[in-house]
C-alpha cells in the first residue's frame, strides 16, 4: 500500500487539473506573450483599441478540484503561448448543485468548463 499512494496522488493531481485546449482561427505567427501581461476582458466594450480573434480556447477541469482563477490563469498561458496578448470570456458553466451531489456520490466529479476567445489587441 505504501508504494501504491504516490501513484494514486499523481493520479489525483492529474485529474485536478485544468486541461486546455486552443482552436486556431486563423494562420498567425505571433511571438509569445508572458502570462502576466494576457489582460482578462469580460465584453469587447472594455476592449480599448484594434483587436482580432486568434483562436477559441476550451477549459476544462474537476469544479471540486479546481478553482475559476486556476482554469483563468491556465487559458492566460495557453493564450500566451499562441501570441495572444487578450482573452475574451465568452462563458464559463459551473455545474449544478445536483450534479455535484451525484458526482460526489458516484465518485465522478463534476467540471467546470469555459470558453474563450484568444486576441490580439493593438493600441492606437
Amino acid at each position: 500500500m505504501k508504494r501504491a499512494l504516490p501513484f494514486l496522488t499523481l493520479i489525483l493531481l492529474l485529474a485536478g487539473c485544468v486541461q486546455t485546449q486552443a482552436t486556431m482561427l486563423a494562420d498567425f505567427d505571433l511571438p509569445p506573450v508572458h502570462p502576466d501581461d494576457v489582460v482578462i476582458y469580460l465584453s469587447e466594450s472594455d476592449i480599448v483599441g484594434d483587436w482580432e480573434k486568434i483562436a477559441i480556447i476550451h477549459a476544462q477541469g474537476d469544479s471540486q478540484l479546481t478553482r475559476e482563477s486556476n482554469m483563468l490563469r491556465k487559458v492566460r498561458e495557453r493564450a500566451g503561448e499562441i501570441g495572444a496578448n487578450g482573452i475574451l470570456i465568452e462563458d464559463i458553466k459551473e455545474p449544478s448543485v445536483g450534479a455535484q451531489i451525484a458526482g460526489e456520490v458516484l465518485g465522478t466529479g463534476s467540471t467546470r468548463r469555459g470558453r474563450m476567445i484568444a486576441i490580439y489587441v493593438t493600441v492606437n
